[in-house]
């Protein structure tokens, strides 16, 4: 079994991400599709008949001398629309909710456990016993963290001008990305407070607790990217083929409009398409949770020490 509190290089977080879904995968995304499957599927399914309407209003509207406008559309269907975008709203934050914990709380009860066979219901009783953290979490989260990295972009593209701000956004993506998924582990993980979680999120991106071993910040941050990139390239095949759909089919019928095409099955076709890309890529982000976690474990010094003692305890035991 992958030992979780260990030091790790930039090459190992690659590897053992890619090790951790080998060993797990198949109960870790049977669980999480069981937990998430049907929110996800029915936020898709929403998506598509509730907006279809629309997506084809808004290509099709203002264009060749056309009376049905986009404007009187939305006016006509506002109630509609409204109360499609609650549904999607409250679906999302429940979707977002679960896809945010889940990873979490599967990889601190297979750390604590070693128990390769976990089971929904105990997810399931993990995800309701830290309802209060998450919305707490949520919260800071809103209205603390992503305040504070809006100013740190705005600051990255006003610097664009003197070159050194195209450099700080390329840094700073990822910086954030890792601040955020730490603060998550380490709130889970642990009895802190949100303050406290989130200063060690930060600390621990530059240097390790115990202050003698280099900084990981740079292993942190490649990590990340590469995974992220990976991911992004995966999830844009997807959903690149809507857009494919659309100007392959303009380019066959051209006395048909945008609006046209996107009638009938051929619009049905494009979104169902587009709802395959929004169920892949949810279920790729648990890719980048992962490697994050990893990240985690390898900068709890302090636990990594107890795991070593630990085993010597066993093997002392074993031997006797």
């Amino acid at each position: 079994m992958m030992q979780f509190y260990q030091k790790r290089d930039f090459g190992t977080f690659i590897s053992d991400t890619f090790t951790f879904f080998k060993e797990n995968g198949k109960n870790y995304f049977k669980n999480y599709i069981m937990i998430n499957g049907i929110l996800l599927i029915l936020m898709v399914v929403i998506f598509v008949f509730g907006y279809r309407e629309l997506f084809s209003q808004m290509m099709g509207s203002n264009i060749q001398g056309q009376n049905y406008y986009f404007q009187a559309y939305f006016q006509e269907n506002s109630v509609v629309l409204t109360l499609v975008s609650a549904i999607m709203f409250i679906l999302f934050l429940m979707v977002m909710m679960i896809s945010y914990s889940y990873p979490i709380l599967y990889m601190k009860r297979l750390t604590e456990t070693g128990n390769k066979n976990i089971k929904a219901d105990e997810i399931l009783s993990d995800l309701k016993n830290n309802s209060g953290r998450f919305i707490k979490f949520f919260l800071g989260l809103v209205f603390i963290v992503m305040p504070l990295a809006v100013i740190l972009f705005g600051i990255s593209a006003m610097l664009i001008i003197i070159v050194i701000g195209f450099f700080l956004l390329i840094l700073m993506g990822p910086i954030i990305m890792n601040v955020v998924n730490f603060l998550m582990f380490d709130y889970f993980n642990t009895k802190k407070g949100f303050f406290e979680s989130l200063s060690y999120a930060v600390r621990a991106q530059f240097s390790y607790k115990n202050g003698r071993d280099k900084s990981p910040f740079w292993k942190y941050w490649g990590s990340t990217t590469v995974m992220y990139l990976l991911i992004q390239t995966i999830t844009s095949v997807f959903a690149i083929i809507p857009l494919m759909i659309i100007s392959g089919a303009m380019v066959t019928i051209p006395q048909k409009g945008p609006q046209n095409i996107m009638e009938g099955s051929m619009g049905i076709l494009f979104f169902s398409i587009y709802g395959v890309s929004i169920l892949i890529s949810f279920l790729m982000i648990n890719v980048i949770f992962v490697n994050s976690g990893l990240q985690y474990y390898d900068s709890r010094t302090d636990l990594h020490r107890n795991l070593d003692l630990s085993e010597i305890d066993t093997i002392g035991t074993n031997e006797i």
